[in-house]
């Protein structure tokens, strides 16, 4: 009779150890993909903002070009547009974060020069042409930004779960890296958006 319950015992307690076992295994697997669709949501964030850009560059040739239209004379804010925008390509998906954002915040910077210049020009202000890429670019503006909050709150909480315990073990164990950031935000005067309202 003892023999018995000790093998209940036993059993018992082999129960419960598979038990443990089995929720560390399960939690183990949930851990891991939950990051592993952190991470692909960050990537696919990263693309929208890659996409956004893109549509901006292709914007900015035509808008250089209706303004030279009006102000032949003021080719130094043409060139640094130009080369503003050729810098910010040239970038391209192999250059770091923190180097597309320095190459952004240049590109908005020479955009709102190029608009400071047409501001000088009113019957280029009232051209339909000009005012429909300034809209098509303001609405670009708004979808980059709205592209760079999105990608930067997948970050966050990517970053967050892999310093946090004992999710931080899971990271550890399957080399987790955390995310950089998409700041274009580098110092408080380039705080302000570009304006493109006229």
């Amino acid at each position: 009779m003892e023999r018995q319950e000790y093998n209940i015992n036993n059993m018992n307690t082999l129960y419960i150890l598979l038990a443990i076992v089995g929720l560390f295994i399960f939690w183990v697997i949930f851990a891991y993909n939950r990051l592993v669709t952190l991470a692909y949501r960050a990537k696919e964030a990263l693309s929208d903002i890659d996409v956004q850009l893109k549509r901006r560059y292709d914007l900015i040739p035509n808008l250089v070009e209706t303004v030279k239209g009006y102000a032949k004379h003021e080719s130094q804010a043409f060139e640094n547009v130009t080369k503003a925008r050729a810098a910010a390509i040239s970038g391209g998906t192999n250059a770091s974060l923190h180097d597309k954002a320095v190459n952004e915040n240049m590109l908005s910077g020479a955009l709102k020069s190029l608009f400071a210049v047409a501001e000088a020009y009113p019957e280029l202000k009232a051209n339909t042409n000009f005012m429909e890429l300034q809209r098509e670019l303001s609405d670009t503006e708004n979808k980059i930004q709205a592209s760079r909050r999105f990608y930067n709150s997948n970050v966050m909480e990517l970053n967050s779960k892999i310093d946090m315990f004992p999710t931080n073990i899971i990271a550890g164990m399957f080399n987790f890296k955390k995310e950089e950031f998409f700041d274009l935000d580098e110092a408080p005067a380039q705080r302000e958006a570009v304006k493109v309202s006229f």
